[in-house]
Parts: structure tokens; C-alpha cells; sequence
């Protein structure tokens, strides 16, 4: 099997670590299944950025649309989560053996007493997500992605948790800069690195648009074999979430959006597009979509007629056709265009599942560059 990796440098086959992914339904989906959505958004405002000593609380986190997940181990010996790979936050948390809410009793809990290689710091810790807030401790202990290895690597125990029920995973494992962890400790991707688990200091995501299995993150390298073409560069302009600068939104030839430039997000924590709500509104005018409680809703043979949003991105076009935004649920048909971006700066994207799924993404620590390339 041929390799590529970043730079031109060629590597060995064992120094990409490969995991699989499954899809899941997001916790929207289940919630509108029930017909529980709007009370739920009612119940839990989406709240924004917010930071000091005691509180984290990452903006323009959307914890309902999570959908991406996998399985690590901790502890020694190792127990076993499902988490998210999530490139819009940068702490790694599970619930602890300890959380006395309702959602750990529907998700796998750490047992630290059964670990030999645990250590405990006694710090608290609390980390919001939109509507969702964990609060419990930090400790640390041996972890393992696949067969990545990362010693003494610090994450929290949520010893209670609001707003998680039904969520389909046990917890978070942060990719975003370290600038942003919470107390400063060091993400596991950071962790790795340090300690020579892999020599190119990238990792990449493959999500499969139809099928729950097929999707995959790697680690220390790129399997050209899941994109077309060549990999275009974007150059990362903050270095705290994969920030990025964007040219502009169009339909048929007309901007409708980031119409000066603006930044955008790519986050696999999300699986919707989220902008400034007054622009999402022109959107989806544009697709002719009829409000209803929080979500918008498209006729179905929408798809057959309306064009492609294209994201202009470092000049070069990214097509998102009406069968990827547009998603049947049920009988009947949503936009997955969300607002309530405003609050957090003139203009702010989130490109979530839905544009990553169209295209392979190389996220570059060394050289805080993000790699796409059309999906194979």
C-alpha cells in the first residue's frame, strides 16, 4: 500500500493509525422523533462564548448535531468509550463511576478504582457545550487511540451532567489548539506528538455520507486513497479552533453571503452548517423553506431543482449540492442551515458533517494549514 504524507515525505505504513467511525443519529433526530425538539431548545437557550478562571464554555457548540463517533480505551487495565473526535473544542472528558445525573446511567462510566495508573489532581472542572454542561474533576491515566499510547494524559470525569440524555456517545475527545483546554492542560493530540507517537503531526477525516459504518479518523499521516485530486491548502488564521478565513456563499452565480470575507470553523463536532441567523434567513429563502419551531423545512423535490451553496474558500469553489443541505427526516424534508452565530463576531461559519462529508480533510499542527480535497 502506498502512503501519502504531508510535506512529500513518504511514511511507513504502521505510522498511520487508522480508526473507524460510526455514524449516528444525532440527538436532534431522536428528540424530533419524539416530538420533544422545541421544548428542548426552549427549555436550554443556545448560549455563547464565555471564559474565566472556574468556567469554560466553548462558543458556537452545538452538542445536539454530534453524530461522529469511536472508541478509546483508559486505564490500565483498559476500559472502554465511545466519544466524540471533536475538532471545534480541545478537552477530553468521560463520566466518571461517580456522576450522580441521569445521563451517566445510560452511558459507560469510569471506574478509577479499577485502574492501576490513575491519577487524580482533586482540580473541579466545568465545560459547557451550547445547552449541555458537564461539571466533576480532572485526572489522569494511560490512553490509547487505536494503538497510539498517550502516558499520564490529563481528562475530566463529569460527575454531573445536564442536557446529555440520549446523547449517542459517553464523551468528548477534543482536537483544537491547546490555546483553548481548559486549565491549560494539554490535549492528547498535543500529548502524542510530544511523545513521538507519530512523526507527522496531522490527522484527517473521512465521514461517509450514507452508510453508519465506513467513516474513519487517522492519525500520523494521509491514505490518499479516501479523496480525489490533489489536497488544497487553507491556512489556519487562528490558532485556537481550525479557524479559517472564507471568500463568500453563492447560489446561482449570486453571493448571498460572507459578501467582505468572513471566518468559518470546520468542526466535526456538528453535523449542520450554522451562520448569522439574519443570513441563514436569506438562504433559505432562496430554497423556498417554511419555518416551523426551530427548524426549516423544504419541500422534497427541492432537490431536483435548486442549485449547489458554494463555498468560496482560499479561491477555490467547494459545491455543496441540494441533496447534501437539504435531509429527509421522517416524511418530510429540513434545511440543515442553522442560525446564531451573530453574538460571536460580525460573521462566523460553522462547517460541520454535512461539508466534511463532501470533502477529505487534513487538519496540520505543524503547519497550521487545513487540507481539502473532493471525497471519494
Amino acid at each position: 500500500m502506498k502512503w501519502l504524507v504531508l510535506l512529500g515525505l513518504v511514511a511507513l505504513s504502521e505510522c498511520i493509525v487508522i480508526l473507524p467511525l460510526r455514524k449516528m443519529k444525532t440527538l436532534r433526530e431522536t428528540l424530533r422523533e419524539k416530538n420533544l425538539l422545541n421544548n428542548f431548545l426552549e427549555e436550554r437557550a443556545y448560549r455563547l462564548s464565555k471564559r474565566d478562571s472556574k468556567i469554560t464554555i466553548h462558543p458556537l457548540r452545538n452538542y445536539l448535531d454530534m453524530a461522529y463517533v469511536g472508541n478509546i480505551t483508559i486505564g490500565t487495565p483498559p476500559q472502554e468509550f465511545r466519544v466524540v473526535f471533536d475538532t471545534g473544542s480541545a478537552d477530553f472528558w468521560v463520566p466518571s463511576i461517580s456522576c450522580v445525573s441521569p445521563a451517566c446511567y445510560t452511558h459507560k462510566t469510569f471506574n478509577l478504582h479499577n485502574s492501576s495508573s490513575f491519577g487524580q489532581t482533586h482540580q473541579p472542572i466545568s465545560i459547557s457545550y451550547g445547552p449541555g454542561i458537564i461539571q466533576g474533576f480532572l485526572g489522569s491515566d494511560t490512553v490509547r487511540i487505536g494503538n497510539l499510547v498517550s502516558l499520564k494524559q490529563s481528562f475530566g470525569l463529569s460527575q454531573e451532567e445536564y442536557g446529555f440524555d440520549g446523547a449517542p456517545f459517553d464523551g468528548v475527545l477534543g482536537l483544537a489548539y491547546p490555546s483553548i483546554s481548559i486549565k491549560g492542560i494539554i490535549p492528547i493530540f498535543d500529548n502524542l506528538w510530544s511523545q513521538g507517537a507519530f512523526s507527522e503531526p496531522v490527522f484527517a477525516f473521512y465521514l461517509n455520507t450514507c452508510k453508519p459504518e465506513g467513516s474513519v479518523v487517522m492519525f500520523g499521516g494521509v491514505d490518499h486513497r479516501y479523496y480525489k485530486g490533489e489536497l488544497n491548502w487553507i491556512p489556519v488564521s487562528q490558532t485556537r479552533y481550525w479557524q479559517i478565513s472564507m471568500n463568500r456563499i453563492s447560489m446561482n452565480g449570486n453571493v448571498t453571503a460572507c459578501s467582505h470575507g468572513c471566518q468559518a470553523l470546520l468542526d466535526t463536532g456538528t453535523s449542520m452548517i450554522h451562520g448569522p441567523t439574519r443570513l441563514i434567513t436569506n438562504i433559505h429563502k432562496l430554497m423556498n423553506a417554511r419555518h416551523q419551531g426551530s427548524e426549516y423545512m423544504v419541500s422534497c423535490d427541492a432537490v431536483k431543482t435548486l442549485p449547489p451553496v458554494i463555498f468560496n474558500i482560499n479561491g477555490i469553489d467547494y459545491p455543496l449540492p441540494p441533496q447534501a443541505y437539504i435531509t429527509k427526516a421522517q416524511n418530510f424534508c429540513l434545511s440543515i442551515f442553522h442560525g446564531g452565530t451573530e453574538t460571536s463576531s460580525p460573521e462566523t461559519w460553522i462547517l460541520g458533517g454535512v461539508f466534511l462529508r463532501q470533502y477529505f480533510s487534513v487538519f496540520d499542527r505543524r503547519n497550521d494549514r487545513i487540507g481539502l480535497a473532493p471525497a471519494v
